[in-house]
C-alpha cells in the first residue's frame, strides 16, 4: 500500500521539497504554507478597498502574520478586467507595503504582479516571490526573477492581463491546465529560473467556470504531480459562491473545505483571506498527517479524563 493511501492523502513526489525564502525554510514534504492576501487596490475582489491605504495594508499584513500566516501576498492590480495601471503606479502601491512588512518580519513575501519593473522593485524592497497570474506571458519578468534568484509562482490563465475572456472552453480542464503549467515550468527553467524556485498554481476561477474549478479541486493531485509545490488559491472564489449560493462574506466554510480538499490532494500552499480560521484548518491537517505534534496532550492521558481547555 502506498504512503499516500496509508495517510489518507496524496503525497506528491517533489523534485525539491525544501525551499528557502530569505530567512525562512519550508519543507513542502511535511508542511503546508498559509498565504495571506493583502490587496492595495480600491476595487479589491474581496474587501472592496479596505486595505487600499498604506497604513491599512501594512497593518493587515502584520495582523495576518500574528494570526499565523507563513506568507503574505501583496498586490496592487486585480486580475479582473479593467484599465491598465502603469508600472510606476503599481510599484507605488505595493513597494512601500513590502518595505514596511519586511522591516518588521521575516515572513515570506510575494508581489502579485506581471510587470518586470514592478517585480524588480518589489524584490529590491524585500519580496522573496513574484506571483505571476499570467503564466510567464512576459519573458522579461522571468529574466528579472532569474537574475535576482527569487521564487516565481506560475499560474494558469488564458486571457491577457485585465482583459475579458468570455465562455472559456476545455475538453478536459485538468490535463489541459497541467500541460500548460508543464510547458511553462520548462520555459522558466530554460530562461534561467532554478527548479527549486518554481511554484505552480492551476488558477481556480481564472478563465474557468464553476464546473472547471470544482474539477480542479477534485483532481488537484494531477497538478501536484508536476513535481513542484502547488498553490491552491480558492479563498472566497466565485465557484464557492455559485456552488453554495453564497455572497463573498458567507463563503468561509466553503473556502476552508476547498482548501483542505486541495491539501489532501497534494496542495502545499493555500492562499486565504480568513487567516486565523485557515491557520487552524491547515495545522489540524498537518497534525492528522503526522507532520506536527498537538499543542498539548491532556484528554485521556492520565488516570482521570481531564477536560481540554475551552
Amino acid at each position: 500500500m502506498s504512503q499516500a493511501a496509508l495517510n489518507g492523502a496524496y503525497l506528491p513526489a517533489l523534485e525539491h521539497p525544501v525551499h528557502s525564502f530569505g530567512a525562512r525554510r519550508i519543507d513542502f514534504s511535511r508542511q503546508v504554507a498559509l498565504m495571506a492576501i493583502v490587496n492595495r487596490t480600491p476595487d479589491s475582489f474581496y474587501d472592496g478597498g479596505a486595505t487600499f491605504g498604506l497604513d491599512a495594508a501594512v497593518s493587515a499584513a502584520l495582523r495576518a502574520v500574528d494570526d499565523g500566516a507563513d506568507w503574505v501576498d501583496i498586490g496592487g492590480v486585480p486580475f479582473a478586467p479593467g484599465p491598465a495601471l502603469s508600472a510606476a503606479e503599481e510599484a507605488e502601491r505595493i513597494v512601500p507595503v513590502i518595505e514596511a512588512v519586511r522591516s518588521r518580519s521575516d515572513v515570506v513575501i510575494s508581489a502579485d504582479t506581471f510587470l518586470p519593473e514592478v517585480a524588480q522593485a518589489s524584490i529590491a524592497a524585500g519580496a522573496n516571490v513574484i506571483n505571476d497570474t499570467t503564466g510567464l506571458r512576459n519573458k522579461d519578468l522571468a529574466a528579472v526573477v532569474a537574475e535576482a534568484g527569487a521564487h516565481i509562482v506560475i499560474t494558469h490563465s488564458l486571457a491577457a492581463p485585465r482583459t475579458v475572456y468570455p465562455r472559456p472552453q476545455y475538453e478536459d480542464v485538468v490535463p489541459e491546465v497541467a500541460d500548460f503549467l508543464r510547458r511553462k515550468t520548462e520555459e522558466a527553467l530554460a530562461l534561467g529560473i532554478a527548479a527549486d524556485k518554481i511554484i505552480v498554481d492551476p488558477g481556480h476561477d481564472l478563465n474557468k467556470n464553476t464546473l472547471h474549478s470544482l474539477e480542479i479541486t477534485r483532481r488537484f493531485s494531477e497538478i501536484a504531480d508536476l513535481g513542484f509545490p502547488a498553490l491552491a488559491a480558492v479563498s472566497n472564489k466565485d465557484f464557492i459562491g455559485e456552488t453554495l449560493d453564497q455572497d463573498k462574506k458567507e463563503r468561509l466554510a466553503g473556502s476552508l473545505a476547498a482548501a483542505v480538499m486541495c491539501i489532501m490532494n497534494g496542495a502545499r500552499i493555500v492562499r486565504m483571506h480568513n487567516v486565523a480560521e485557515a491557520h487552524s484548518a491547515v495545522r489540524l491537517v498537518e497534525a492528522a498527517l503526522g507532520w506536527r505534534q498537538p499543542a498539548y496532550l491532556k484528554h485521556n492521558m492520565g488516570d482521570f479524563n481531564e477536560p481540554a481547555r475551552g
